[in-house]
């Protein structure tokens, strides 16, 4: 049997990092974009491929451009005919705390474009090579997204994850009977390293903001993400998943001083 694939955009780093890892350990052939090159991605590589003898590649691509989404979504569909999960992983964030009225014109696109066109340009090609595969769409969203909430500082970023939330149920819809199942998976506060870091490193180490005693981590991420790509979660589809630790996370952003 020709074995599976999956796409991941932003995947050599951070939570899709630990989300192509765990797809790695159950068979799944990676394809992976990335916007810049890190020394040690080669190395990562490398043992990723012997460790469970599945294939990588690197497709480099800024997810905030158009041009570069439809370049690296055609790669796919031209090269991978197993493809059977895309993982929309990537999604331009901005730091800095800032009023809506402060955002320029270049980041209110570049947000936008990043986190919600880009799913556009990417399904679009992409969506017919999952057809043919009964394959699943995974996409990335923030606290109580599925509700649209406003988010202090944060307007573009909330605007585009919100929509990518709708879009996200919608495509849910209309490919059910091609046996495509579409769901979108909410971070809570997985910050720095522990988006690379598997549970047993938090185990034993206290975060007194987080309502399950232990930080989150990019393993608590990519647990749902193998779930879900699974061939029996076939009946999961339009769903939000919130992985939190139980820890309101637009409550705590909103009492944060600028």
């Amino acid at each position: 049997m020709e074995r599976k694939a999956a796409f991941i955009t932003g995947g050599t780093k951070g939570l899709g990092k630990r989300s192509a890892e765990a797809l790695a350990a159950v068979g799944y052939d990676l394809y992976l974009n990335y916007r810049t090159e890190y020394i040690e991605t080669k190395e990562w590589v490398e043992y990723v491929q012997d460790t469970y003898e599945i294939a990588v590649t690197l497709i480099k691509g800024n997810m905030s451009i158009m041009d570069d989404c439809l370049k690296v979504s055609k790669y796919i569909r031209e090269h991978v005919p197993n493809l059977s999960a895309v993982i929309l992983n990537a999604g331009p964030y901005i730091a800095d705390r800032k009023q809506f009225a402060e955002y320029t014109e270049s980041e209110w696109f570049e947000l936008l474009n990043g986190n919600l066109s880009s799913a556009f340009y990417i399904l679009k090609e992409l969506i017919p090579v999952l057809r043919k595969n009964k394959g699943r769409i995974i996409t990335f969203g923030f606290d109580k997204v599925e509700t649209a909430p406003g988010w202090m500082y944060r307007s573009a970023f909330a605007a585009a994850k919100s929509g990518l939330a709708s879009l996200t149920r919608s495509i849910a819809l209309e490919e059910a009977e091609n046996g495509i199942t579409a769901n979108m998976i909410c971070p809570g506060d997985i910050t720095k390293e522990w988006k690379e870091r598997k549970i047993e490193d938090a185990i034993d180490f206290y975060d007194p903001e987080k309502p399950v005693g232990r930080p989150g981590t990019g393993e608590d991420i990519a647990r749902m993400v193998t779930f879900l790509c699974d061939e029996k979660s076939d009946f999961i589809t339009g769903s939000i998943f919130h992985i939190n630790g139980g820890q309101d996370v637009l409550s705590k952003s909103s009492k944060e001083s600028k």
